[in-house]
């Protein structure tokens, strides 16, 4: 994104008395010639640049001149930073820092990039719940927020089933996934996840705790999430796919389950038909994940799917004649 781009060539002005134009076309990943055009569009936009030509020569902000963008706060740079999710901004206690920094970012930019700014966000918006899902409860998600920032421990009432249980855990993050917030916690030597909309109760500790040297969170969420995935594919089901079946396979099935059944897919037939085995969670899964191929599907395995299609694309049979 150009205005994202120019804010950024700003910034590295800002921290180096001069840079030349290799070294600035390189640190925002454009050509020399597409920076050249940048540079005339922050000259454009009131920014007073000098090239000094030669084998010294380079580009540098005249002396004494600052954005002022560098007045941000921790709480709005990381405000900033999310600013497509202002739901849950608001959710984190962070909302007022939204607003905080919106005010600081217009009345600091050049009027060209605020422009180009406030172009994009009427254009862009990201609605990360489900649809036709009611939200989990965020009443403790503000105390949890508090305490991941500050490194205090969190003790909890978590409901889990029909008990409720208590915890006390050391807070390392928390994550919005599909419009629900887990916290991301060390309890007893070992990482644990924690749906917010569980917690009961949450009393904020004054007990410090050090965070795991070299704790990822974006990694560890990933690998966490990969496992869990892998965990739910309890059966192996092998089927037979036309060759439209196995190009609408991943419109049909989770992403790493049809990638990996594509994958390991046999040779086409002389019909351009193929055998594949996926990995899906149960019987009745299967079964409803595989209707939607309709025709260009065949159950091989293992009997019990075999059977429960066919028992349903009876039933669809009979109640369309």
């Amino acid at each position: 994104m150009r205005a994202e781009r120019l804010v950024a060539l700003l910034f590295i002005l800002q921290r180096r008395s001069a840079a030349t134009i290799p070294e600035l076309a390189e640190a925002v990943g454009v050509s020399e010639r597409t920076l050249h055009r940048d540079l005339g569009a922050l000259r454009d936009a009131g920014v007073p640049l000098w090239t000094e030509t030669g084998r010294h020569g380079g580009v540098r902000l005249v002396e004494g001149w600052r954005s002022h963008l560098d007045g941000l706060t921790s709480r709005e740079a990381v405000a900033l930073f999310a600013m497509g999710v202002p739901r849950a901004l608001a959710e984190l206690g962070l909302g007022t820092a939204v607003s905080a920094a919106h005010a600081k970012v217009a009345a600091t930019l050049p009027p060209a990039l605020r422009d180009q700014a406030e172009l994009v966000a009427q254009r862009f918006h990201l609605d990360a719940p489900d649809w036709f899902r009611t939200a989990d409860g965020t009443d403790h998600l503000a105390t949890i927020a508090r305490a991941v920032w500050d490194c205090r421990r969190v003790r909890l009432d978590y409901r889990r089933d029909t008990a409720i249980v208590q915890r006390t855990i050391d807070p390392l993050g928390l994550v919005l996934k599909a419009g629900v917030w887990y916290l991301v916690a060390a309890v007893d030597d070992a990482v644990r996840t924690y749906r917010v909309g569980r917690i009961v109760a949450a009393e904020y500790l004054d007990e410090h705790f050090e965070r795991p040297a070299g704790f990822d969170l974006p990694a560890w969420w990933e690998r966490s999430s990969a496992q869990f995935e892998r965990s739910l594919q309890r059966v192996d089901v092998r089927v037979r796919l036309s060759s439209r079946g196995f190009r609408r396979l991943p419109k049909t099935l989770p992403a790493d389950v049809a990638e990996q059944a594509l994958r390991t897919a046999g040779a086409p037939d002389p019909e351009g038909w193929r055998e594949v085995t996926l990995g899906l969670e149960s019987d009745e899964v299967a079964i409803g994940q595989l209707l939607p191929l309709g025709p260009d599907v065949e159950v091989l395995a293992p009997a019990t799917v075999r059977t429960g299609f066919a028992e349903v694309a009876d039933e669809m049979a009979r109640r369309h004649r």
